[in-house]
């Protein structure tokens, strides 16, 4: 019954607004005009409203800059940011005075050029004065943006000082990990053939390598195995599908073994002493930090709003951005009166169905907290939890199958893997 008064409602509705419609109809036709004649009452009325419209609009921008802040930004937390503050600041005052005159001219004029009874319109076919001016103009203001926009870009993607920090962020779907740099400050070498569940990362050292081919050679002796065995049957489709998947394995198999034979056991160093941290990043106040980036599968957007940076995560590729804290935790929520803040690292491209939750709390710390939290990590480097490279000998080096030098076996090195499909480049 509900349903149905409601209906009735609507419809009655709309019965009453097509009658008042038709009266106003009527009413103008006894007026002996019609809608489109407008007389001078309702011009003025107009020309009015159009001016207080002009106030309200001005006053609102007004007041919810004076409510919510400049741009609503709140302080940055970092030295860069105060620079792209001030950047930020600069087109601000830019579009807002913009935007001051051009809606000044537009309702003023609407006020004051209202249709009079005896005055005709002045028609301007072109103007060549105007037409200079608003085309150097806004193209001089587009310049000094965009030259200003570029410096402060190239300062933020440049390499950091030597006294800055180097920290990977590696971006995934849908989380982001942390790799320190270590004692050495200087970040492990990375292959994405070397991406293992105990290698998230693809770090390279002597013993990933290692790992890496005895994992690639089981799957290869695994479809081999699969292949040549009688009492299995299989679809066409499905030995296709067997046989693409073995030509992708012995390809790695082969790049993991020049990889072996080319790897200097020097650099292992600069791997073993790198920290994965996952869930938090910590930082310390008043140090420079260099952070580069990978992305494993998709493109992800490095965010950092209360830092004012931003930077694409790409696959296959490393970007870099750096920035230095210069407020702790503790002082921005007591700046912002909020016990809970957190800073926080945001992925700002839409990378999948649960792009919302990808997201790394950031928590800056003094000088002497972080000293006692590093302290802490360097019980978890990547060497005491991946494992050190076992020691070995040149005698101890072949392997059945394999030379001393690290060659790759016989059967792999003699012929050429099936035809690489398009879909299959590496």
């Amino acid at each position: 019954m509900g349903k149905l008064g409601i209906l009735l409602v609507i419809v009655l509705g709309a019965i009453a607004v097509a009658q008042l419609v038709r009266v106003y109809e009527h009413t103008l036709k006894l007026k002996k005009t019609s809608e489109h004649d407008i007389n001078d009452r309702d011009n003025n009325l107009n020309a009015w409203l159009m001016l207080l419209f002009m106030f309200f609009q001005f006053g609102g921008y007004i007041y919810l800059m004076l409510a919510y802040g400049w741009t609503g930004r709140g302080p940055s937390a970092s030295i860069e940011g105060e620079e792209t503050d001030w950047l930020l600041n600069l087109n601000i005052i830019i579009i807002s005075a913009v935007f001051f005159l051009t809606n000044f001219l537009l309702f003023y004029f609407s006020y004051k050029y209202v249709r009079k009874p005896g005055v005709k319109a002045t028609f301007i076919s072109h103007n060549n004065k105007l037409e200079l001016i608003w085309t150097v103009i806004p193209a001089v203001v587009l310049a000094v943006i965009i030259i200003l926009g570029l410096r402060t870009w190239n300062s933020l993607t440049s390499i950091g000082s030597d006294k800055a920090v180097v920290i990977e962020l590696y971006a995934k779907q849908f989380d982001w990990t942390a790799r320190y740099s270590g004692e050495d400050n200087v970040l492990g070498k990375f292959d994405y053939k070397l991406t293992t569940g105990t290698n998230e990362l693809g770090i390279i050292t002597t013993k990933t390598i290692e790992d890496a081919i005895v994992d690639r050679e089981k799957k290869v002796n695994d479809i081999n195995k699969l292949l040549s065995d009688a009492d299995t049957v299989m679809s066409d489709s499905l030995i296709e599908t067997k046989e693409f998947t073995l030509s992708h394995n012995e390809r790695i198999l082969r790049s993991l073994y020049q990889l072996k034979e080319n790897h200097k056991v020097e650099l292992d160093k600069q791997a073993e002493d790198d920290i994965i941290v996952k869930g938090v990043l910590v930082l310390c106040v008043d140090q420079e930090y260099e952070f580069n980036f990978r992305a494993m599968d998709v493109l992800h957007s490095a965010y950092f709003p209360h830092f004012r940076a931003q930077i694409n995560a790409v696959p296959g590729m490393t970007t870099r951005t750096k920035f230095t804290p210069i407020m702790t935790t503790d002082e921005m929520r007591k700046i912002k009166n909020d016990p809970k803040f957190k800073y926080v690292l945001l992925c700002n491209k839409i990378c999948g169905k649960a792009h919302y939750k990808m997201k790394m709390d950031i928590e800056v710390l003094s000088k002497a907290e972080f000293a006692a939290w590093m302290l802490a990590k360097k019980k978890e480097t990547f060497k005491l939890k991946y494992g050190a490279a076992p020691d070995v000998k040149e005698g101890d080096m072949a392997k059945e199958g394999t030379s001393p030098s690290g060659d790759m076996p016989a059967e792999l090195a003699s012929g050429e893997a099936a035809p690489m499909k398009k879909e299959d480049e590496i």
